[in-house]
């Protein structure tokens, strides 16, 4: 009995996770909010960095960081407008945002890199279709 109380004294308690609160006014949260969502919607599922050159690249005032981007990522999903999606490929995980009306279908974001400097691609032959009839 000694020994459960050390234990029980001993441990930390669990942190409590309080809502994010963003530094922006409300307006300007939901224009910042807006753009990333169309950003993902536009351009399927993307990563962090991604997303962040995507934005530097509209040049949304308000938003001056990566930093808090993430957190305003972050805010989005407690807010359940987007979603996170992990793409497990052998011992690399990648984490894409995603809005929830994407299909769950994950492509790769980036070329495969082997053990020399080339990449690997993939072709298509979109040259002829071929007709079912006849």
């Amino acid at each position: 009995m000694f020994g459960s109380m050390i234990r029980y004294f001993s441990t930390k308690p669990k942190p409590k996770m309080k809502p994010i609160e963003l530094k922006t006014s409300p307006e300007q949260t939901q224009t910042i909010a807006r753009v990333i969502f169309d950003i993902l919607k536009e351009h399927g599922p993307l990563t962090v960095g991604d997303t962040w050159e995507r934005v530097k690249e509209v040049g949304l005032r308000g938003l001056t960081s990566k930093r808090y981007m993430k957190i305003v990522l972050r805010w989005m999903r407690g807010r359940q407008k987007i979603r996170l999606i992990c793409n497990h490929v052998g011992p690399h995980k990648q984490f894409l945002y995603t809005t929830w009306f994407t299909k769950p279908s994950i492509s790769h974001t980036r070329a495969v890199h082997n053990s020399s400097t080339s990449t690997t691609s993939f072709s298509v032959d979109t040259s002829s279709p071929k007709s079912s009839l006849g």
